[in-house]
C-alpha cells in the first residue's frame, strides 16, 4: 500500500531567507527603475556650460600662472648674467692685486697681502686684511672693492637661488592648472558624447547660428571716449570669427583676456595678463557709463573680460568652441566696466 506522507514544509529559516532575497530583488528593480534617466539635451548643455565656465576660472589662474613664470625666467636670467659679470670683475680684481703683491714680493718687500693667493681660505682672510696696518693705501682700496663685490655676489647668487626655488613651484603650479583645464574639457567632451548624434548636430548649429548672426549686430551709435579705446575695439572686431583658445594670446587665437590685452596692445596700451588683473587696469565705471571699447566684467570672482561694444553688446572670446563675436551684455553676471 502505496505511502501518503504530508510534503515537508520548508522550515522558518528557510521562509525567511527567501523573503529576504525576493525583498532585495524588488529593491534591486526599483531602484533600476528608479535610476537617474539619461539627462536631456538641455541638462547636459547646461552642465557642459558649466564645466567650460570653470575651465575658463581656471585658465585664468593659468594665465597667472603663467606670467609669473615668464617674469621670475627674466629675472633669474637677469640675476645669472649679474653673477657672471660680478665673477668677471671680482677675477679682475684679484688678479689685479695679486699683480701688486708679486711687484712687492720681487723687490723684497713681504706684504701680507700675498696671503690673499696663498691662503685656502682667501675670504676670511679679506675679513682680517682690512684690520692690517702693513698695506698701503692702494692695497688697502683694492682689498676693500674686492670685499664689497664679494658681499654682492653673496647677496646675488642667495637672490637667484630664491628665485629659482619659486620659479620650480611655479611651474609645477601651472602643470597642475594645465591638468585641471583639461579634465574640464575632457568631462565636456564626454557629456556631449552622451547625447545623440542628432542633439549633437542641434547644439553645434545653435553654436553656428550665434557666430553667424555677428553680421546684423546693431550696435548704436556710440562713440569710444578715448582714441585708444576706439583702437582697440577696431582691432578686437577685425578679430571676430577666430577660435577660442585657451592660454591664447593672438593673433589667430584667443582666450577672453588674451584678447583684451592684444586689442589694447595694437592701441599701444600694455594690460596685465589675465581678467582679475585687468580690472585694476583703468578706472571702474558703472554699466550705464560704458563707452565702446570700455573693458567689461563678468562673475563675481571676474573670471570673464570682454569689449563694451555699444547698444549694450560685448565683443569677447566666450568659451572653447566658440568664436570671438558679440553677445548680449545680459547673458552673463555683468560686475563693472573699467575706462582704460
Amino acid at each position: 500500500m502505496a505511502s501518503h506522507r504530508r510534503p515537508k514544509q520548508p522550515s522558518r529559516t528557510r521562509v525567511s531567507v527567501l523573503t529576504a532575497t525576493a525583498a532585495a530583488a524588488v529593491a534591486l528593480t526599483s531602484q533600476a527603475a528608479q535610476a537617474d534617466p539619461k539627462p536631456s539635451k538641455t541638462e547636459v548643455k547646461a552642465k557642459v556650460d558649466k564645466l567650460y565656465e570653470e575651465a575658463e576660472v581656471a585658465t585664468e589662474n593659468y594665465n597667472g600662472a603663467k606670467e609669473k613664470q615668464d617674469k621670475l625666467e627674466e629675472e633669474v636670467s637677469d640675476l645669472q648674467d649679474k653673477v657672471a659679470r660680478g665673477q668677471e670683475d671680482l677675477n679682475e680684481l684679484r688678479n689685479g692685486l695679486g699683480s701688486m703683491a708679486t711687484a712687492q714680493y720681487r723687490s723684497g718687500g713681504i706684504d701680507p697681502s700675498v696671503q690673499l693667493l696663498l691662503s685656502s681660505d682667501p675670504d676670511s682672510y679679506l675679513e682680517r686684511a682690512s684690520t692690517l696696518d702693513q698695506l698701503s693705501g692702494k692695497q688697502a682700496d683694492a682689498l676693500g672693492e674686492i670685499a664689497e663685490k664679494q658681499r654682492t655676489l653673496q647677496q646675488q647668487r642667495a637672490e637667484a637661488k630664491t628665485k629659482l626655488e619659486d620659479l620650480a613651484e611655479t611651474r609645477e603650479a601651472l602643470g597642475d592648472k594645465k591638468k585641471e583645464i583639461q579634465g574640464k574639457l575632457s568631462k565636456a567632451r564626454d557629456l556631449l558624447n552622451t547625447l545623440t548624434a542628432e542633439e549633437r548636430a542641434e547644439l553645434a548649429a545653435k553654436e553656428e547660428r550665434a557666430n553667424r548672426d555677428n553680421g546684423r549686430v546693431d550696435l548704436g551709435g556710440d562713440v569710444p571716449e578715448s582714441q585708444r579705446a576706439g583702437a582697440a575695439l577696431a582691432a578686437a572686431q577685425a578679430k571676430i570669427g577666430a577660435p577660442y583658445v585657451w592660454g591664447a594670446t593672438g593673433p589667430s587665437s584667443f582666450d577672453c583676456s588674451g584678447l583684451t590685452s592684444w586689442a589694447y596692445a595694437q592701441a599701444g596700451v600694455s594690460l596685465d595678463r589675465t581678467s582679475q588683473a585687468q580690472a585694476n587696469n583703468g578706472t571702474r565705471i558703472g554699466q550705464s557709463a560704458l563707452k565702446p571699447g570700455d573693458l567689461v566684467f563678468f562673475y563675481g570672482d571676474l573670471h570673464h573680460v570682454g569689449l563694451y561694444a555699444g547698444n549694450g553688446q560685448i565683443l569677447h572670446a566666450p568659451k572653447p568652441g566658440a568664436n570671438v563675436r558679440y553677445e548680449s551684455i545680459n547673458n552673463m553676471p555683468f560686475q563693472f566696466g573699467v575706462r582704460v
